[in-house]
């Protein structure tokens, strides 16, 4: 059987500082002092000097090349110059970077400094991502969010003068306050902002938020009342969908748009089932086992997460969490994190890696997503209807279990696995 030869590496890196918490972030990321920045970018280093020793340990195919590198937070752009430098001069030094690699970090607006910014240029960076969620200035302060519109245009500006042209903007409909009206706005600056490459997420509603708290409570805290309906929020995707589309920023997958050549390559990597290391808190990973002569049946991979806790994860270097995942796990994987992508799952590729057998059993769950009008399909490419990206954790969780033998489970959600720009 037919496995995939993964020769390259995506490095993700955790930097959760913060100026303030967002609040309807879900992410391991807080408000931490200063003086803990260069205590954490120490422990990434060694973590980072330990990779090899540690993926050898596991029986792991470590790939000594990186093509993609993403520093997602938090606010990665709250770093020291100094410290960006030496995690840079680390990474390289444990790593080949080839030449023509995607280097992205995450910045909010009005918090990236003049030298922080040279220290992007020196150690190549080559693609930003900024957080805006909205260019309603009143809809970004009840967020919690720094920034006005004028700061988001000026440091676009800055951006595009420093070298940086591929530029990505965050946006999330379903906030507080906002409206058919305002949302039509946001779209409208973004589209004149010319960048190449737009993320709009549908507001998420847990625990792990406070505002999502608030609202499951029922409270009125955070502005939860102001929050729009679930069929406004619906609304206000599709409308984003129609609108970028007409200007060429085409929807890739479910959450993301781009110009032709400007898709992210860090984030089609976790999609694709390409291997990745994250280093820091509550990063998480995905790397498969080294070849061996018996494995007719596949190459097993592991994930593993760190931990979401600072202390724990400065006092500590195992992972919090490991899964083994077997050639039928990964089958499954193969079909929720594809049907992510708007070109679909490939159904001959999926079944030379993973045999008829074990296809036959997902065409079956196919066949009824195709009656429920959440997936089509024309027998060589399966993808998800409009109506199906509305409802795809439902959609996805049919292809858990598709193995009698396999207990149902997901790869855990990270910022970087599905949220990363």
């Amino acid at each position: 059987m037919t496995v995939h030869t993964h020769d390259r590496l995506g490095l993700y890196l955790s930097i959760p500082f913060c100026r303030s918490k967002c609040t309807y972030c879900n992410f391991a990321s807080g408000v931490y002092p200063a003086s803990e920045h260069a205590r954490y970018v120490d422990r990434l280093i060694e973590d980072l000097r330990a990779s090899r020793k540690w993926f050898a340990r596991m029986g792991l195919a470590l790939p000594s090349r990186v093509d993609t590198v993403y520093l997602g937070g938090g606010t990665p752009s709250l770093l020291e110059p100094e410290l960006v430098k030496r995690l840079f001069s680390a990474m390289r030094a444990e790593f080949a970077f080839e030449p023509d690699a995607e280097i992205t970090i995450e910045c909010a607006p009005g918090q990236i400094a003049d030298a922080t910014l040279a220290a992007f240029q020196a150690v190549g960076a080559n693609r930003v991502s900024l957080g805006v969620q909205s260019f309603i200035d009143r809809e970004a302060q009840v967020s919690g969010r720094l920034h006005s519109r004028a700061i988001v245009e000026q440091d676009l500006g800055r951006l595009r003068a420093a070298g940086i042209a591929n530029l990505n903007v965050d946006l999330i409909a379903g906030l507080a306050g906002q409206n058919a009206t305002s949302w039509e706005e946001s779209l409208s600056v973004l589209i004149d902002s010319g960048v190449p490459h737009a993320s709009v997420y549908m507001l998420e509603v847990d625990e792990d938020s406070r505002l999502g708290r608030e609202m499951l409570a029922g409270g009125a805290r955070y502005y939860a009342e102001l929050v729009p309906t679930d069929d406004a929020i619906a609304q206000m995707y599709t409308r984003a969908i129609e609108r970028l589309t007409d200007v060429s920023l085409a929807q890739y997958e479910i959450s993301n748009f781009c110009r032709s050549g400007f898709e992210s390559r860090h984030n089609l990597r976790y999609w694709q089932r390409r291997p990745y290391l994250g280093l820091g808190l509550d990063a998480s990973s995905m790397a498969f086992a080294s070849p061996c002569a018996d494995d007719e049946g596949g190459r097993h991979a592991l994930r593993w997460t760190t931990t979401s806790e600072l202390g724990d994860f400065l006092a500590g270097p195992e992972p919090a969490e490991t899964a083994w995942l077997s050639p039928a796990r990964q089958h499954e994987e193969a079909w929720f994190l594809g049907l992510r992508l708007n070109r679909g799952v490939d159904v001959a590729a999926v079944e030379r890696e993973f045999g008829a057998e074990q296809v036959a059993r997902a065409l079956a769950v196919v066949a009824g997503l195709v009656d429920d009008r959440l997936v089509e399909s024309d027998g060589t490419m399966v993808r998800l209807t409009p109506r199906g990206q509305m409802l795809s954790n439902n959609v996805f969780q049919e292809f858990l279990g598709l193995d009698a033998g396999e207990p149902q489970a997901s790869p855990a959600r990270t910022h970087q696995t599905l949220f990363s720009r």
